[in-house]
């Protein structure tokens, strides 16, 4: 076993030939690990007592609706083929995109896609370390018993992008420093609720807008496949969230919950931003603040990012955390209106106890190429 002990998050790309052996022996490997502190609090749970309550079913869900990485994925369905020119997109009106070759116009979308792609990769490597501390930390029997099963779907999921970025997409890119920072947070931060707020309410709720989305713009087979069963356990995870967090947060002081809004705010702002693919732009050699100012402007750009919070605000209000103080913050990101959309705390069993079933239809987004 070699492990090297980094001081700071690796910044170079990863590169995966086709034929690249998944599975290569222990001596084959060298990993790479980041180490990072925490005063985590944990909680001792003495009273096992079994509620029958909406966080017991969403658990025995959990175990219903387990699903297989390696068997339920076909993986070597076919690759789509690619087209004769790059596909109309907003990039075409940025000069610095117009002066690259048709090649090199493929090469950027591509690495576009793999920075994307790799950036769900390491925000489920996150929310597998978050589910972790959960176990430990929630106060509750049943939670702690769902935040286990969270951890293992987690695991699924990291094990999934995984598998697919190196079998499919042959590109990596590092976590972006956003993601990597708001991480950090949530995980060194001592406090259960804030965990859960930060992943459950904002990441999940984020990141499962956004897998809609891509599942719907792709036309790879066994990536659409992936995500469908992906979205089935996040849908999962929110809803926990938000049903275990409404009514704790009405137990805390208004000094607390401001506290807790304006987290969730300042986290939301970070999950926003988090589109701007710097490092994408770095490797083409074109200047990033320029390209990210050129992207933020572009109306594509500006709907996506309306549409990551129609699950996050909805879920946010339900629990008590769009605040007075944090209202006209919001109302600044142009996202309040979605404040009234449905939310995860009136649990819809219907949809999800709904068999697994690849083939699906999915009409909850409109497609969104960025």
């Amino acid at each position: 076993m070699k492990i090297d002990y980094l001081k700071e998050t690796p910044r170079k790309l990863k590169e995966f030939p086709v034929e690249n052996d998944l599975n290569l022996s222990e001596q084959e490997v060298h990993d790479v690990a980041e180490i990072f502190q925490t005063p985590l609090t944990g909680a001792y749970n003495w009273d096992y007592t079994i509620q029958d309550n909406r966080i017991k079913r969403l658990y025995e869900l959990g175990k219903e609706l387990n699903w297989n990485v390696e068997k339920d994925i076909d993986w070597d369905q076919p690759l789509p083929e690619r087209e004769d020119s790059p596909p109309a997109i907003f990039w075409d009106e940025y000069e610095p995109y117009q002066k690259l070759s048709t090649e090199d116009k493929f090469k950027f979308l591509q690495h576009r896609a793999s920075w994307s792609i790799s950036q769900f990769l390491h925000g489920e490597q996150g929310a597998l370390l978050v589910a972790s501390q959960l176990v430990s930390c929630a106060p509750t029997y049943n939670a702690k018993l769902y935040a286990a099963s969270q951890t293992f779907d987690e695991a699924r999921h990291v094990e999934a992008f995984n598998k697919y970025i190196q079998k499919r997409v042959g590109l990596s890119y590092p976590i972006g420093h956003g993601l990597k920072s708001l991480l950090d947070k949530i995980l060194s931060d001592p406090r259960w609720d804030l965990k859960f707020i930060g992943m459950q309410i904002i990441i999940e709720g984020l990141a499962l807008a956004a897998f809609n989305v891509a599942r719907q713009g792709t036309n790879d087979p066994v990536f659409k496949d992936m995500l469908y069963l992906i979205t089935r356990d996040e849908a999962r995870h929110v809803t926990f969230g938000v049903n275990y967090l409404e009514e704790f947060v009405q137990t805390l002081s208004d000094e607390e919950r401001e506290d807790r809004a304006m987290f969730a705010y300042e986290a939301a702002v970070v999950m926003r931003s988090r589109l701007m693919a710097a490092d994408v732009y770095s490797n083409f050699g074109w200047d990033i603040d320029e390209t990210v100012a050129f992207q933020s402007k572009a109306d594509v750009t500006a709907n996506f990012q309306h549409l990551l919070f129609t699950r996050v605000m909805p879920n946010l209000s339900k629990i008590g955390l769009i605040t007075d103080k944090v209202r006209p913050l919001y109302d600044d990101l142009g996202v309040l209106d979605l404040e009234s959309w449905p939310n995860d705390g009136e649990i819809d069993w219907v949809s999800l106890e709904r068999p697994l079933d690849a083939n699906e239809d999915n009409t909850e987004s409109e497609i969104i190429a960025i």
